[in-house]
């Protein structure tokens, strides 16, 4: 008996340690990545004036052969080339660029957040990801969206 409560403690510690470097962004390998934006986006609080967005493209085999091309031109660096955080410029970065693959089938990766994420990039998260809203214009950001969903 004694021993079942020091391993039920144990796995607690253990599972708190976790938790609290996930959220912090320092656990190595598939953990390593930030959690405030995700965090806030389960919460439903993406920031004016992207709350509530919708993507204004059609999803057209063009609109989303587009996306891909500047995917691949502005985001496959650290990203990769399917999305997965392997990119080879995010190795070295910490947090580790997201697995996008997992982030969409989240709740929360709605157009809003997407287009948030893409637009302001990182740095209230510390992460590197750079900010897109001054390279890419809007249309070319709705253009990533729409790839984006096709992982």
């Amino acid at each position: 008996m004694k021993q079942s409560k020091l391993l039920i403690i144990a796995v607690a510690i253990v599972a708190l340690v976790v938790l609290a470097a996930a959220f912090t962004g320092h656990l190595p390998g598939m953990m390593n990545h930030s959690m405030g934006r995700h965090m806030q986006g389960m919460m439903r609080d993406v920031p004016e004036p992207y709350s509530g967005m919708t993507n204004p493209l059609p999803a057209t085999a063009e609109v989303v052969a587009r996306g891909a091309a500047l995917f691949k031109a502005n985001c496959s660096a650290c990203h990769g080339a399917e999305g997965r955080g392997d990119g080879p410029a995010g190795e070295s970065l910490s947090p580790r660029p997201s697995d996008l693959t997992h982030i969409l089938q989240m709740p929360f990766a709605r157009d809003d957040y997407l287009f948030w994420t893409i637009s302001e990039g990182g740095k209230r998260f510390g992460t590197a990801m750079p900010t897109f809203d001054s390279v890419l214009d809007e249309q070319a950001r709705w253009q990533i969206v729409h790839y984006l969903k096709t992982l």
